[in-house]
């Protein structure tokens, strides 16, 4: 019996994974027209961020301490929160507002689900896409940064699947919040939010600053948990706190992945 459940188990698996790609190749396919700005864009802002906050800023800033009593320079304290914001900021960009376009304006999922594809397929599809995107993001920061001696070529090699990690976790949060807004106006409240996780998430500032009732708000946040992981692997601090930031964001992107595919169903199969 096992002998021949087995094979029709891997042959479907291996179809879904197969149909899920051609939903990441179809936005690869896009690349050919002007979309590649949007993309320079998006890699240009966390670069910003580092050379005025993090180097000009942190010219008059110094040293920061952090928790452990590990002291480090301004600038090799900002640069790990701007790959993990660089990384969320891609992700979330892709599965928000180009996501929602897609599914509620251009119809373009339900012509998908006139073939094969189920919608949970479209949806590892599209977090594919979305990780690839938040990768590229990631790999050319880690270059700037080796380059600026913020870290050293191995840590961020360390630091790349960790970046990776959070890319697949806001990509599948975004996903999810695509399926329950109701137009673009909610558009507005995405962004606020998202520039208030960019500021409050021990971006510029040890979480240890705040008042202890907002550093606790502070520390739940998934964007503290993907700067915290990130800065501990490109600092050299990794701990055990570490390993609660993985299953965290673990957590995050199997929740997402969940509820924006049954979302996504009731939706496109009606």
């Amino acid at each position: 019996m096992l002998t021949l459940v087995l094979p029709r188990r891997l042959v479907g698996f291996e179809g879904a994974a197969r149909r899920s790609a051609s939903v990441a190749q179809r936005n690869i396919a896009a690349l050919r027209t002007a979309y590649w700005l949007v993309m320079l864009g998006g890699l240009l802002e966390p670069v910003l961020y580092l050379f005025s906050i993090g180097v000009g800023v942190g010219a008059l800033v110094g040293e920061i301490t952090l928790p452990g009593g590990h002291t480090v320079g301004y600038p090799e304290f900002v640069a790990p929160a701007m790959l993990a914001s660089s990384a969320m900021s891609g992700a979330l960009s892709e599965t928000t507002f180009n996501f929602f376009g897609k599914m509620k304006f251009m119809r373009l999922y339900e012509g998908m689900l006139a073939t094969p594809v189920r919608p949970i397929e479209i949806a590892l599809g599209e977090l594919s896409w979305a990780m690839l995107r938040g990768s590229v993001y990631s790999a050319a920061f880690l270059v700037i940064m080796v380059l600026m001696d913020l870290t050293t070529p191995a840590r961020a090699l360390l630091a790349f699947p960790a970046a990776v990690l959070v890319g697949f976790a806001f990509g599948a949060l975004g996903m999810t919040i695509s399926t329950l807004i109701r137009g673009w106006q909610d558009f507005d409240m995405i962004g606020a939010g998202q520039f208030a996780l960019f500021l409050f998430s021990g971006t510029f500032v040890p979480a240890t600053t705040y008042p202890p009732v907002l550093r606790w708000l502070v520390e739940v946040t998934p964007l503290y948990r993907a700067v915290d992981l990130v800065r501990g692997i490109s600092i050299g601090t990794l701990g055990p706190v570490q390993v609660l930031d993985v299953l965290y964001l673990l957590a995050m992107t199997g929740a997402g992945l969940l509820i924006a595919g049954r979302r996504m169903e009731r939706l496109l199969c009606r």
